[in-house]
């Protein structure tokens, strides 16, 4: 019996398609979820970010792509079914001959030459091959295999090869034209891999079509414009997918005058310019057609609209502007997602959205469109997510009646002018998961009905004027699916809630109460949030000490107390919590509850706890007495901030354990000695500020130190160094920061130059510096 498979990889990580039917129709276009680098903040402008999310031109990585769902038409293949029965002769030995020759040319294999060269000698067996009742062999699937080197000329010879899948592993070189003008291929997926160069264009000598109907080169780093003779041939071609390449040139329109049944166009993540062909307009088939993130300008064409059967189009950021034109978009009463996020669109949502009667996913977020929600919008029953963020739109949500959107799971509505109260109709929406209306004008207090949002993960208030703060948190108790809580920038100069009946929050892992201008202190129902991973509790108006409970937090990965009045010492509980002591914990975060991206500064966005940065920020306090040197425990920190304190005493050594520091900002305290010179040893280092302190002695002159600037160290007058006004003189000069392997030698070398005495004290030195990272 052959080895089959079932099912095989399509172009995108983690999705399976099944080889016949062999028209898929790609998952929604690039949604709210899988969106883009922005650059606005629109949650937490203050917090400082160090990751971020970014499209990945290498094959095999992560892509910040929408990943498509598959689903399949009746259509069917009479041929391809008929192959599908178990074989009933061995393999001819020319198709053998040619696999081997395949796998010779390959310089991994992946194990295959376990499976094939000492297995069987009837190839129809091994794994990966399907052979048909006469031993001819018809797929070839080793998707997932390692493999690597290129793509052998040898599998042109299998003259019957209907199925070829190669997907996700580390193929490279170009792809040989015979490939695709094979006269029997049917399927040929190569995604996922480092091919390269151009495609090219056919000989001038051929002359007939080819049976090839689904290609997916998407994923590798191809090249150069796209072959117009090739497609012109490809006549039976269904679904085409190019996307994450580096094509170039005029978007390609020649598929559906030479193919009716032309299906599914996916080119994003290219460089293609110009404008959108006319030309696609007479795709009477189209369902698909995904053509975002590229270099394209001017409008959507009238002509376009002309493709009534289209489901899903996306042109998300790719240059383009114009108004949406409500008789145009009436047109396609099939569409299932509209996706023309991150572009210049202006004017209003027409009424006529209301006949799209299937359209599930609605994102036009990061445009310049203006104007009320249209109430027709209540008439998209079938409406999933909505994304407008970062528009003009106004007026009042409550010209939209939600109730009847009873299958809305996303809505983001952030940095818009809507006003008003958030209308009950929205708490009606009973499947929504996840709720931004932050950055408009929202008033009033929060309605009790938001806990009939019983499947509500994440909630974003943030920068309103919601009012009774207290009021908020006693409702919001009784959402336990709550994992993501941003109210800051509301209940303006209220008091902090301090009612220990302030419970539930089970599942709370980030919480935001930042910049309310509260009083009052950090309130004890905090420490009942045994999950949280995230605090910010910054730029209020708090008071009082940092509770001994803090420790309590023990998966606090990222807390912010800056901008208040705190006082006393910096507790020791405080850097005695177990995640930020352990790497390995720190990675193992559960990523789920990041519903929508929340946006830290410019340009940066977060799905998962563990791609915060790890940051512990107590600045502009009046915290008082030395940094405790168990603050070298804290190794998973990436920004440490101390600063505009009264916190006295020399720089503790241990900091050069925290080599995951990015951020280490100590400046406008009362401290004293010398800088470690050890700190160089913390080479992630990419801000450092100790200026205004009362620090003297020499500023390290080699390594990461001495590549800040002059304001790092200003306001030291007794410090000195090569870029500071006040130099060394040599008595003063800095401590080399040697390793151990040189400072062996150097110490022999001054044991002959000077008297033993003074070698010894020399060496002292040299070991106290070496060893500074391993003392507390």
């Amino acid at each position: 019996m052959a080895s089959t498979r079932a099912r095989t990889d399509s172009g995108h990580p983690g999705l399976k398609q099944e080889l016949i039917p062999v028209i898929p129709t790609w998952g929604a276009g690039d949604s709210s979820l899988h969106e883009h680098n922005r650059a606005v903040a629109l949650d937490h402008p203050s917090l400082h970010a160090t990751e971020h999310n970014k499209k990945s031109k290498h094959p095999g990585e992560q892509l910040a792509v929408a990943r498509p769902t598959m689903a399949f038409s009746t259509l069917a293949l009479a041929v391809l079914l008929l192959s599908l029965a178990s074989h009933a002769m061995p393999c001819v030995e020319q198709e053998r001959a040619s696999l081997l020759q395949f796998l010779a040319g390959l310089t991994r294999d992946g194990g295959l030459a376990v499976s094939w060269s000492n297995g069987t000698a009837d190839c129809c067996s091994w794994e990966g091959i399907t052979c048909n009742s006469n031993g001819i062999v018809v797929e070839v699937s080793l998707s997932e295999r390692g493999l690597e080197g290129n793509i052998s000329l040898a599998l042109s010879d299998l003259t019957v090869l209907q199925r070829l899948n190669l997907s996700h592993n580390s193929l490279s070189g170009g792809l040989p034209l015979r490939q695709l003008v094979s006269s029997s291929r049917v399927v040929m997926d190569v995604s996922f891999n480092r091919l390269n160069g151009e495609l090219g264009e056919l000989p001038s000598s051929v002359i007939h079509g080819w049976p090839l109907q689904v290609l997916n080169i998407s994923s590798n780093m191809f090249t150069g414009e796209f072959p117009s003779s090739t497609w012109k041939l490809m006549n039976n071609l269904v679904a085409l997918n190019a996307s994450n390449n580096s094509f170039s040139g005029q978007v390609p329109s020649s598929f559906c005058l030479v193919s009716a049944s032309f299906t599914v166009l996916d080119l994003r993540y290219n460089k293609f310019s110009g404008s959108i062909p006319t030309a696609l307009g007479n795709c009477s088939m189209l369902k698909v057609l995904m053509i975002g993130h590229n270099n394209l300008s001017g409008t959507i064409p009238d002509e376009l609209f002309s493709s009534t059967s289209l489901e899903r189009l996306s042109f998300r950021s790719s240059g383009l502007r114009g108004t949406l034109d409500g008789a145009d978009l009436a047109k396609l009463t099939d569409l299932v997602a509209l996706d023309l996020g991150e572009n210049n669109f202006t004017g209003q949502i027409p009424e006529s959205i209301g006949e799209l009667k299937r359209l599930e996913e609605l994102l036009l977020d990061y445009n310049k469109m203006s104007g009320e929600l249209p109430p027709s919008l209540c008439n998209c029953t079938s409406l999933r997510n909505i994304n407008l963020k970062n528009n003009r739109f106004s007026g009042k949500l409550s010209n939209v009646n939600f109730a009847t959107l009873q299958n809305l799971e996303h809505v983001d509505l952030a940095a818009n002018n809507f006003t008003g109260m958030i209308p009950e109709s929205l708490y009606l929406c009973t499947k929504l998961i996840a709720l931004r209306v932050s950055r408009n004008n929202f008033y009033g207090e929060l309605s009790p009905s938001i806990v009939n949002l019983k499947s509500l993960t994440f909630l974003s208030l943030y920068y309103n004027s919601f009012t009774n703060i207290t009021k908020a948190f006693q409702i919001l108790k009784s959402s336990n699916s709550i994992r993501v809580l941003f109210v800051g920038k509301n209940f303006m100069r209220e008091a902090m809630p301090q009612d220990k009946t302030i419970d539930g929050f089970d599942n709370l892992q980030a919480l935001g109460i930042d910049h309310c201008s509260l009083t009052g202190k950090i309130p004890t129902w905090m420490s009942k949030l045994k999950n949280l991973e995230v605090l910010l509790l910054n730029s209020n108006r708090l008071k009082g000490q940092i509770p001994s409970w803090i420790n309590h937090l023990n998966r606090l990965l990222y807390l912010n107390l800056s901008n208040n009045s705190l006082t006393g010492n910096i507790p020791t509980e405080l850097l005695d919590m177990t995640m930020l002591k352990s790497i390995k914990l720190a990675a193992h975060l559960d990523p789920s509850y990041f519903a929508l991206p929340i946006y830290m500064t410019i340009s940066h966005q977060y799905r998962q706890a563990s791609a915060f940065p790890k940051v512990l920020d107590l600045s502009n306090n009046n915290f008082t007495g030395r940094i405790p040197r168990d603050i070298g425990q804290s190794e998973v920190l990436n920004t440490l901030n101390l600063s505009f304190n009264r916190l006295y005493g020399q720089i503790p050594r241990s900091l050069c354990n925290l080599t995951n520091l990015q951020v280490l900002d100590l400046s406008s305290n009362l401290l004293t000695g010398e800088i470690p010179a050890a700190l160089n040893n913390l080479h992630f280092l990419s801000k450092f500020n100790i200026s205004n302190n009362n620090l003297e002695g020499p500023v390290p002159t080699e390594g990461q130190l001495s590549t800040f600037p002059n304001s790092s160290f200003d306001g030291n007058p007794k410090l000195c160094g090569s870029m500071l006004i006040h130099r060394c003189n040599p008595i003063e000069a800095a401590p080399i920061t040697i390793t151990r392997d040189s400072s062996e030698k150097i110490i022999f070398a001054i044991s002959f130059a000077v008297s033993f005495g003074l070698a010894v004290l020399y060496e002292q030195l040299v070991l106290s510096t070496f060893h500074c990272c391993i003392q507390l």
